[in-house]
């Protein structure tokens, strides 16, 4: 086998990888080989916003998992998105800059006992690359704004460039049902309604491998590899501990060896990270034995911890106004929505997912904020099926911080073959509960004075669902993932026999390798999770040039 030595390797060119091979080799000292298993961001879907809906499910840009038959959905399974392409989850997500609040932060630090994590020690992370609109050439930022925001970083933040009279309403509704107007969900505290904003420049999705891979291609230094698989890592032993020292990888149909002389990085995901080590030998030793892999470090929470944000969408026949569905239903309609975007970069074609945001509670049980709402002007069956022919929007809502449990393990020991993914929702009473209390807080903010004039008529899932017990089975008859998998890989402390990796992102019980993608998250973030994965890759290159330099 052919042998490359470098001195980082970095394994995934995600959200994570992009950003970390940026820094990494912005030191001309160090060699640097990023490796993506997808290809180029070429295809032109991934850059328009709307574009989302050919890239999900398509094997060009999506690796096309699908979770295992479960039990908390009523036996039903679901596509599992993960981007396959440079870029990663940011060329095919829907592009919504959310931080989650300050206490997720500050539950980091208890559980990892390192103050490093707390909300005021990351927010330096998310400002040093961030670009926000709102402070182009002064802008209209206040003062609060500018200090907890960036400008002149490589990840940019705009406004979303159209609006919905349907939607102003529904937010003005959300207003008379008690929650608050915000003009910021990232100060720390996101509670309130208001417009997401995007990852996206002057109409375009703005995806990790534009922002982060794109100043630093030129580099001599950074080599870039994709359409390359890794298939296991390589591990030598010192003394009684196993250092990694690289990797074997499937490129162009050749096995070939990499070294690298100082560190290893999986930014794979949380899907494809627990996978990578448990091939490689590290995992719960019951699963490696199954599969005749030999134990490197038994780590049981190797692919245990998996958590995720499960979306119960209601959906809403209205009269009177203007939504995608009338507009999107006719050849001449499709034609004025290309139009506009190519002579202005704004519309529909310009759309994320999800317009309009709201963050509020889903019972006085709760002391923050723990739904929050992705609403659109527009509905249909399911994902990638046809708009409805009836004018109507969606209000999506989910459960921020699920106490359900699930676990991504391989299935064989074939690096190419998918892992089983079992997620687990619904599997507890207070998830259960949250799904039928939130549907409750739906149907609260459509009865109010400003939405009353579209003589809303619940669609989906219909009022003949009332009680805990039937409302929490239906979420499971139609509850999708919202795309927010993290937690495979979790950090804590000395006393967590479950943690991967420590405070600093190093795999516990091996040198020289460290985690950094949303797999190490100990608990879900409370919103989107893409610009928190930015955040936790801008500290660990920090961590590792301070190391590096030392």
């Amino acid at each position: 086998m052919a042998e490359h030595r470098f001195d980082y390797i970095v394994v995934g060119a995600g959200t994570a990888g992009c950003l970390l091979a940026n820094r990494l080799s912005a030191d001309p000292g160090n060699r640097v080989l990023l490796i993506e298993a997808g290809g180029r961001d070429t295809y032109h879907w991934i850059h328009i916003p709307v574009g989302y809906l050919y890239c999900i499910n398509n094997p060009r840009t999506d690796w096309r998992f699908r979770t295992e038959p479960d039990q908390g959905l009523n036996g039903r399974s679901l596509i599992y998105p993960r981007g396959k392409t440079l870029g990663g989850c940011s060329s095919i997500n829907g592009m919504l800059y959310l931080r989650g609040q300050a206490r997720d932060y500050d539950q980091w630090a208890e559980a990892t006992g390192d103050d490093a994590w707390r909300w005021e020690n990351c927010l330096p992370d998310f400002i040093k690359h961030e670009d926000h609109c709102r402070l182009d050439g002064g802008g209209d930022a206040d003062d609060e704004h500018r200090r907890y925001h960036g400008h002149g970083g490589e990840w940019r933040i705009e406004k979303q460039r159209l609006s919905w009279q349907v939607l102003d309403d529904f937010a003005e509704a959300a207003v008379q049902a008690g929650i608050p107007r915000t003009q910021d969900f990232n100060r720390g505290d996101n509670e309130g309604v208001d417009y997401f904003e995007v990852n996206q420049r002057s109409g375009w999705r703005w995806n990790t491998s534009k922002a982060f891979l794109r100043p630093a291609k030129k580099r001599p230094n950074l080599t870039i590899w994709h359409s390359t698989h890794v298939n296991r890592l390589l591990f030598e032993r010192e003394a009684s501990t196993p250092r990694c020292v690289g990797a074997e990888l499937t490129r162009d149909g050749k096995t070939l060896t990499v070294i690298a002389n100082k560190e290893v990085v999986l930014s794979a995901g949380t899907i494809g990270s627990p996978q990578i080590l448990q091939l490689s030998g590290i995992g719960p030793k019951d699963l490696l034995a199954e599969h005749d892999i030999d134990v490197v470090a038994e780590l049981p929470g190797v692919g245990e911890n998996l958590q995720d944000h499960l979306q119960i969408r209601s959906v809403y026949k209205v009269k009177g106004a203007k939504t995608l569905n009338t507009m999107a239903n006719s050849l001449m309609g499709k034609a004025k929505i290309g139009l506009e975007y190519a002579l202005k970069r704004t519309g529909p074609m310009s759309m994320a997912p999800s317009q309009l945001c709201i963050f509020t509670r889903s019972s006085d049980d709760h002391a923050h904020a723990n739904i929050e709402y992705h609403v659109q002007p527009l509905s249909l069956d399911a994902f990638g099926q046809p708009l409805h022919d009836f004018p109507a929007i969606t209000a999506s809502v989910c459960n921020l911080n699920p106490t359900s449990r699930g676990t991504v393990r391989i299935k064989s020991r074939d690096p190419k073959a998918a892992p089983a993914i079992v997620p687990n929702y619904l599997s507890t009473p207070e998830d259960r509960k949250v799904a039928a209390d939130s549907l409750r807080v739906t149907r609260t903010i459509a009865e109010q004075n400003a939405f009353a004039k579209y003589q809303p008529e619940e669609f989906k899932p219909g009022l003949e669902y009332q009680t805990n017990d039937e409302l929490a089975k239906l979420a499971g008859d139609i509850g999708t993932t919202i795309f927010h998998p993290v937690g495979t890989t979790k950090m804590g402390g000395d006393d967590d026999p479950m943690a991967v990796v420590d405070a600093k992102l190093n795999v516990r019980g091996v040198k020289s390798l460290r985690v950094v993608d949303a797999g190490i998250m100990p608990t879900i973030t409370s919103g989107n999770t893409n610009s928190p994965t930015l955040m936790i890759a801008e500290k660990a290159a920090g961590w590792m040039l301070a190391m590096s330099s030392s």
